[in-house]
């Protein structure tokens, strides 16, 4: 135990220090926010799928696995990796030659200042519950290798309050390069600690067909009209409402070319989906390794059947590079999503109301909130009873209803103006809302229902006669 508390600590300070010696490079609010634009292929791989695969993808869906088997898991890994696909393939090269700060400037430049500060709410809103998925996962981890000396709330403050010192930093420069080295700590450790895992259930084909006897491989919904729409709408969930992210943006923004941004964009989206299932094989290894302890965690805390797994059946090499890799996933997708909210915040919402501002001082205001919303997620964190896997799925629940239409169509459909953007979010959040509160599970997904008339509102809005003839040029 005390080794490996000790090499948590080690591997903190490190990373820690890589993140600050990166700051270095930041000399202006692009810097900040974009690492320059200068960033090539393999980093940027990296940072797609190292922020990508954060707590959710080695606890969240894991543990969701183990109780709901492949139809349970359908937002993510299979939905989340699709949506790195299409934004490689639809939307990483018009928007990168925008020369964008925020993707809530594409918003201002096609629709207007009242659609952009809408959209831009929404977006920082829905990074609530994904931010707080990882700060929760790093309270888990703390209080695992402290053997329960650290609470969970202590872990959480410790956890928030190192990512939060190098991202406050360097901000994308100091991302980039931690999930470029976390990456490859995570690609080992993951496929070291399968192959470890592997040989104590007689390999991954006893595995396998032992999950498939068990139907924890049945993927397609029961054929009912609920069941698809449900199973139709989780999907989409994730694979659309993500698109219009700020994370994902920056990805994007910060390649050194077009080309770049789209590849990478697609590479890090098939590695995501592929390294996603080394911690469903683990979990699932432990009702073969110990039925008894699974039984006794799988309704109480599902989220710790794989770290208790790995701290009791594993050798102590093997415990290291696991929650090193864990401490990888989990680190690289926080410090991403405390950026990533924090910029477009400030770019869209607060920079506007001090138009003089000098860009010394824009790099400050963004510190700034990057700093005040770390104290709001931590606070959330600790007082939310949400599973990981929950709370980064419901997070893109107000971007599919609210952001996803007006970008897609304002890219892609030339007849798109102001009037259907403002009705594509007035309709999508409003009947999103509402069904949340009155038929929250009913036959109709709120969230399929919010996409339906966000898009019902985009056409009409669009076809109808304009109120305002003012249009913004795409």
């Amino acid at each position: 135990m005390h080794t490996l508390l000790w090499f948590v600590v080690l591997y903190w300070v490190i990373s820690v220090g890589i993140g600050l010696y990166a700051a270095r490079y930041v000399n202006n609010s692009k810097d900040f926010a974009l690492a320059g634009r200068s960033l090539p292929m393999s980093v940027v791989t990296a940072t797609v799928f190292a922020t990508w695969f954060g707590s959710e993808a080695v606890l969240g869906i894991s543990s969701t696995f183990l109780k709901e088997g492949l139809r349970g898991v359908v937002a993510d890994p299979f939905g989340s990796s699709l949506c790195l696909v299409l934004v490689g393939l639809f939307f990483a090269r018009p928007l990168y030659r925008m020369n964008l700060l925020t993707i809530g400037d594409y918003y201002r430049n096609k629709f207007g200042r009242t659609v952009e500060v809408l959209v831009t709410l929404c977006i920082v809103v829905s990074y609530l519950g994904w931010v707080a998925a990882q700060i929760k996962a790093l309270g888990l981890v703390f209080n695992v290798v402290s053997g329960g000396y650290l609470s969970m709330e202590t872990g959480m403050m410790i956890g928030a309050a190192s990512v939060l010192i190098y991202t406050l930093m360097g901000g994308m420069w100091s991302v980039a390069i931690t999930d470029f080295l976390q990456m490859i700590i995570i690609v080992v450790g993951m496929l070291y600690i399968g192959w470890e895992v592997s040989d104590m259930v007689g390999g991954a084909g006893s595995v396998i067909a032992h999950a498939a006897n068990a139907g924890k491989l049945d993927f397609w919904p029961a054929p009912t009209v609920r069941e698809s729409l449900w199973f139709f709408a989780a999907w989409i969930t994730m694979m659309l409402g993500s698109i219009p992210q700020q994370d994902v943006f920056q990805r994007v923004a910060s390649s050194k070319n077009e080309t770049i941004a789209r590849n990478a964009s697609v590479l890090g989206g098939v590695l995501y989906f592929c390294f996603a299932f080394i911690p469903m094989f683990l979990a699932y290894s432990a009702t073969l390794i110990d039925p008894k302890m699974v039984a006794g965690l799988i309704d109480k805390d599902p989220q710790l059947i794989l770290p208790t797994l790995i701290m009791t059946k594993v050798p102590m090499l093997a415990q290291v590079m696991f929650f090193g890799a864990l401490l990888s996933a989990i680190k690289s997708c926080a410090s991403a999503t405390l950026l990533a909210p924090s910029v477009t915040f400030s770019e869209n919402i607060l920079k506007p109301l001090f138009p003089k501002q000098s860009d010394q001082e824009f790099l400050f205001m963004m510190r700034t909130v990057v700093l005040l919303f770390t104290a709001i997620v931590t606070l959330f964190a600790m007082h939310t009873e949400s599973s990981i896997y929950k709370m980064v799925e419901n997070a893109y629940k107000v971007t599919l209803v609210a952001a996803f239409v007006p970008l897609a169509f304002g890219l892609y459909w030339k007849r798109a103006t102001t009037q259907g953007a403002l009705a594509s979010i007035f309709f999508g959040l409003t009947s999103w809302i509402f069904l949340e509160y009155q038929a929250p599970d009913g036959l109709w997904p709120p969230q399929l229902i919010g996409v339906l008339m966000s898009i019902s509102g985009m056409l009409l809005g669009s076809l109808l006669p304009q109120l305002s003839r003012k249009s913004v040029p795409a």
